[in-house]
């Protein structure tokens, strides 16, 4: 075995004990919870124009940062109750609107949403196109993570977490390739578009990464590519990055969000399966941010 491996076991049974550790700590968490938290609607210029975004964040104190990108439906009250929860447990968290060089947010309700209607699909088709066409992403990243550098409330000694949904899990990896010095844990959260056959594919940026990260795979995702955990593990191993990747069975795709739409007359949000992503979300940061 030479030092790289060594070094890579090493830091993988140290990521799995310190997630044990933040698991059982989590449980407890509920004074944390209770923190008392502020939101402030600001603005970040980036490269190509200026985002409007949601900084939430504990009353007092400077606190690790964490950057949450939306899944397609984009910057909403559901994402901003997601980040309310974060900064409650203690994080200064921002959301961007990931459209904003199309529009200004909201854009449209997703419980309203028809997945199997083209006219429904064909409003955000354009939208996410903006955020995930080559190297967009990966800009915002770097502008949002100086952003959250530059705050008072944000301890730009302690490392910053990201979270993704549906298209933000592919713009997570993105992030913690982008600025790897800065990005200590990641989640995907039935993230979209993680594992293609392009050469630009996200789970290839692995070895860019020095983040702990976690991915959470919706079972129907799972099903119509049943290869694509064993790709991130066997990209994520290679790399020598810890990586924890499980699939949620009976969990559909967008199972985290609380405004998602109805499929087939059953509800997509499955609130025992988003507890336990929670779960995971919350032992990752303590664990990684510290």
């Amino acid at each position: 075995m030479n030092e790289q491996q060594k070094n890579g076991d090493i830091a993988r049974r140290d990521f799995v004990a310190l997630s044990l550790t933040a698991s059982l700590a989590a449980v407890g968490s509920a004074g944390a919870a209770d923190l008392a938290i502020i939101e402030t609607d600001v603005e970040i210029k980036t490269s190509d124009g200026t985002c409007d975004a949601a900084f939430i964040r504990p009353k007092t104190g400077s606190h690790a940062g964490v950057l949450i990108w939306p899944d397609a439906f984009g910057l909403r009250p559901s994402m901003r109750d997601i980040a309310k929860r974060v900064a409650a447990e203690g994080y200064s968290v921002l959301v961007p609107n990931p459209f904003y060089r199309i529009s200004k947010a909201p854009f449209t309700d997703a419980s309203h949403f028809n997945f199997q209607n083209p006219d429904d699909r064909a409003k955000i088709a354009p939208l996410v196109a903006s955020v995930t066409a080559p190297g967009n992403g990966e800009k915002d990243a770097i502008a949002y993570v100086a952003f959250l550098d530059a705050q008072k409330e944000v301890d730009a000694a302690k490392k910053i977490g990201t979270q993704g949904y549906c298209m933000g899990g592919p713009l997570v990896v993105k992030t913690a390739a982008a600025v790897p010095n800065r990005i200590g844990a990641g989640a995907s959260f039935h993230g979209g578009g993680l594992v293609t056959d392009k050469p630009d594919s996200p789970h290839l940026q692995a070895p860019k990464i020095k983040a702990s990260m976690y991915f959470g795979i919706a079972s129907n995702d799972d099903e119509r590519q049943p290869d694509a955990k064993d790709k991130l593990k066997e990209a994520f191993a290679s790399a020598h990055v810890p990586a924890e990747i499980e699939v949620y069975a009976g969990a559909l795709h967008g199972w985290c969000v609380p405004d998602m739409p109805m499929q087939n007359g059953a509800p997509i949000h499955n609130k025992a399966a988003a507890v336990r992503a929670w779960g995971k979300l919350v032992a990752l940061y303590k664990a990684a941010l510290a």
